[in-house]
């Protein structure tokens, strides 16, 4: 493992992750298929110091677990951070969604053997669910925390109201409460995250572990010319109504120019801009070569001064949304 890597506590927690994290949505068991490949991937960012390596069981169906469990089972598994998330429906079984005490305690014991692990070390809430009592939630993670099958628990795209009521549940029960979000955050999708979940963070002193901060290769220049066939915008039709928006377009190109100015290409200054900013203690990057994984690395080499982070903040305005 690399000793260059900068790693972060999870927010006030003593668990210390990696500034950047591998991340396994719409890649790996949907347009990887070739386990070689994701084993060289995940091997290329273990030996570069990264980990933190995040999952969900309804990435690919079950087989983003399955690929990258097998990948990571090489290494020690106390120099890895490993996360998997619930919610989403993985049949058309009335129970298989949501986080219900029983969905939680079935699926948990699926994630666990689909990576091949006895614990994760991050167990995520990948929405809220409006259907069931966030105390029945807190009350089944906490139980999961006490056998051992998972350390901490977290949330993803939760609104601050949502989170607040978790962790007064949480004190009022005396259950083990959330200790991360992980939200969508880059230079596009700024405003929620930067007015709502920062300062909910801070006062909870939780983490903040972040996903797409290339808005789904949009930064990276990948669509300047049109969407590319098979790429994860032509698969998925809400990333195309998100950015491929005119409005959008047009500051790639003030963009382009400024990150050309500086020697560096666009995805690694827009990677090290969102590990830059308070309360991220960790940037999960996707990668579906090794080249582009190493690529992206090079943005930990990046120094985000002031006068870069307002030039960036004049392109993309936090309230242009």
């Amino acid at each position: 493992m690399s000793n260059e890597m900068e790693y972060r506590n999870l927010g006030k927690w003593g668990l210390k992750v990696s500034k950047f994290g591998l991340g396994g949505w719409a890649t790996y068991g949907e347009n990887v298929n070739d386990q070689k490949i994701v084993n060289q991937i995940v091997r290329t960012a273990y030996d570069a110091g990264i980990n933190f390596f995040d999952m969900a069981d309804v990435y690919a169906r079950g087989e983003s677990e399955k690929m990258m469990g097998k990948a990571l089972r090489e290494f020690p598994r106390h120099t890895l951070v490993l996360s998997s998330k619930i919610f989403w429906p993985l049949s058309d079984d009335v129970n298989d969604r949501g986080l219900s005490r029983k969905h939680i305690i079935e699926s948990v014991e699926k994630t666990l053997q689909r990576i091949g692990t006895d614990y994760l070390d991050l167990y995520f809430c990948h929405r809220f669910d409006p259907e069931t009592p966030i105390e029945e939630t807190a009350r089944a993670l906490d139980d999961l925390v006490h056998q051992g099958k998972i350390l901490y628990w977290g949330t993803s795209m939760w609104s601050s109201q949502q989170i607040t009521e978790a962790q007064a549940i949480a004190a009022q029960g005396n259950f083990y409460a959330p200790v991360v979000e992980q939200p969508l955050y880059n230079l596009i999708d700024r405003k929620r995250y930067e007015t709502e979940i920062a300062p909910m963070a801070e006062k909870f002193g939780m983490g903040i572990v972040t996903f797409s901060p290339l808005a789904s290769g949009f930064l990276t220049g990948k669509y300047d010319d049109g969407i590319p066939e098979g790429s994860r915008m032509a698969r998925l039709e809400w990333l195309q109504e998100r950015y491929y928006q005119e409005q959008f377009l047009k500051k790639l190109k003030s963009f382009k120019d400024f990150a050309e100015n500086l020697g560096i290409s666009r995805a690694q200054l827009a990677i090290a801009w969102v590990a830059a900013q308070k309360t991220i203690s960790s940037v999960i990057l996707g990668a579906t070569r090794v080249e582009q994984l190493q690529e992206n690395l090079e943005a930990a080499e990046i120094t985000i001064t002031r006068e870069i982070d307002e030039q960036l903040q004049q392109i993309f305005p936090a309230n242009e949304e």
